[in-house]
């Protein structure tokens, strides 16, 4: 095999299998979730097939990678430093704490780090959902510091999702009031509603608001919200089973838009 390596990689949420020649050089990746091997070059496909073979799962289909689509050729054009589809979950409060820890107070933790645990919980249960025609960007930032924790995209349509952290709190939500545990109920769902409205005017598409509730020990609404979906941690995962609104190729041209960020600097 002339010394291939195979290297895996994650990117989105989606695992990548990449065969690499001894100077660096990729010839080939692994897509498990496409069950298809992708060659750069027919004159080696024994030998990559041959690298490959303890991690194959079942049959492939083996070939030249696919022909870009449009929305996939704009994405290729993004400078890296315009490319959203990156970030991590929390990543613009993974970014702040880097640059400023803050004190150390044993019995006053730095609500930084509750609200980033929050945000990660989420959005690795909305990487989970990433592929079969579902992607999710994380830490979407808007004009003014404020910021979009996570985007869905995907057949059910486009959901603005802020997640909040709440744990062994009682939470209560009375339009457009949410309240943790004592402490004063703040207008949440007014900001949630206002971040959706932006993201729909920066897409020209409908962008619905969720609100998801971490690690809360009890939810009391007073009725449906305007407009927002509350859901628990828990509840994260039945986003998936929306469907039969987007067309896969409306869901990719969106996702373009979504994950350049000079799209969101006009609203």
């Amino acid at each position: 095999m002339d010394g291939l390596r195979v290297i895996p990689t994650w990117r989105s949420g989606r695992e990548r299998l990449y065969v690499c020649l001894p100077d660096g050089r990729n010839i080939a990746w692994y897509d498990r979730e496409a069950a298809r091997v992708n060659l750069l070059g027919a004159d080696r496909e024994e030998d990559v097939l041959e690298a490959l073979g303890p991690f194959l799962t079942g049959p492939v289909t083996v070939g030249p990678p696919p022909v870009p689509t449009p929305a996939e050729l704009a994405r290729l054009c993004l400078h890296p430093d315009d490319d959203l589809a990156p970030n991590r979950p929390g990543e613009a409060l993974l970014i702040a704490l880097d640059r400023d820890p803050g004190p150390v107070r044993p019995f006053r933790p730095d609500p930084r780090r509750r609200a980033l645990t929050a945000e990660q919980a989420v959005g690795e249960a909305l990487d989970r959902m990433d592929g079969a025609g579902v992607h999710v960007l994380h830490s979407v930032p808007l004009p003014g510091g404020d910021r979009i924790h996570h985007l869905l995209l995907g057949p059910g349509g486009l959901c603005a999702v802020h997640a909040l952290y709440a744990r062994k709190q009682r939470v209560t939500v009375a339009d457009p009031l949410v309240g943790l545990g004592r402490h004063a109920p703040q207008p949440l769902l007014h900001r949630l509603r206002s971040d959706a409205d932006r993201a729909s005017y920066a897409l020209t598409a409908e962008v619905r608001p969720v609100l998801v509730l971490v690690g809360a020990s009890r939810v009391s609404v007073s009725g449906p919200p305007r407009e927002v979906r509350v859901l628990t941690d828990e509840d994260v995962a039945g986003l998936a089973g929306l469907g039969g609104v987007l067309k896969p190729a409306d869901v990719e041209a969106l996702y373009a838009m979504a994950r350049d960020r000079s799209t969101w600097a006009r609203v």
